[in-house]
């Protein structure tokens, strides 16, 4: 395990934790790109879940503490280290746990490998903010989805904040990116639920939706909610059900009562 001391913000090799974009990342590597996961939980997770890291930006005094078992078990991945200060000019933030990794994508499954099997299937449509991606996956790991489709207008749910809310869920639920309509779901035996407000909306403990043997739950973006036509091609429009004239939840918050009660029972 080499451990490499910067002393400069272009030191050969670091570019990727700061001058590199998300696009820029994503096609790096001989791969799928790369990306970067934050703190050594999430680094931990992971690993366990298969991804290769490719290099480490450390505090020092992590280098023998929080970081030293993914350091140990990494070979010789390089580990660069310098100043609290200057790995804070380096990229761009105080670094909140101390450790970032460069870590491989892997190849994308298809939409049929993911459908063909799953009961419960989470549709992201648009939704474009990192923080509301993050959040999602982590409701969908812990409340029993069995994959998530997005579409192309999404957020990338391996950007490094949609990771670091996530708490690295995003890697324990497998997902891939949906180029065809909603409607071509039903190929695969799947039902597909709208949450969205309209004339004809059921309510979300409505008795044959949660009785559904198998069920794409489709989620709109922040702004808009979901489209007509994503709307009309849908099985089910579903609404929870809201007090004191409130007239919608967040898209994470709609996403955890809408994974909860449409749960397979």
């Amino acid at each position: 395990m080499p451990v490499i001391e910067i002393e400069r913000l272009d030191h050969p090799g670091v570019e990727v934790f700061a001058s590199m974009t998300e696009p820029q990342l994503r096609g790096c590597g001989d791969g799928g790109g790369l990306f970067i996961a934050e703190s050594p939980k999430v680094i931990e997770v992971a690993l366990r879940a298969g991804y290769r890291a490719v290099s480490m930006l450390c505090e020092r005094k992590h280098i023998a503490g929080d970081a030293a078992g993914i350091i140990s078990n990494c070979g010789d991945m390089p580990v660069y280290t310098g100043e609290r200060e200057l790995l804070r000019q380096l990229t761009g933030y105080t670094l909140t746990r101390g450790v970032l990794c460069a870590m491989e994508r892997r190849p994308m499954p298809t939409v049929e490998s993911l459908c063909k099997s799953g009961r419960r299937i989470a549709v992201i449509d648009e939704v474009s903010d990192t923080t509301n991606i993050g959040a999602i996956f982590r409701s969908a790991a812990a409340l029993g989805i069995d994959a998530v489709l997005l579409t192309r207008r999404s957020c990338d749910p391996l950007n490094r904040r949609s990771i670091r809310v996530s708490m690295g869920s995003v890697f324990l639920v497998p997902w891939t990116w949906l180029d065809e309509g909603i409607e071509s779901l039903g190929k695969y035996g799947l039902k597909t639920a709208a949450m969205a407000l309209s004339d004809n909306s059921v309510s979300i403990d409505d008795e044959a939706l949660c009785a559904e043997p198998r069920l794409a739950i489709v989620l709109g973006s922040e702004g808009y909610g979901l489209s007509r036509e994503v709307i009309e091609a849908s099985d089910y429009v579903v609404k929870i059900p809201m007090a004191h004239g409130v007239d919608s939840l967040n898209v994470a918050a709609a996403s955890a009562v809408a994974f909860w009660q449409l749960r397979v029972r």
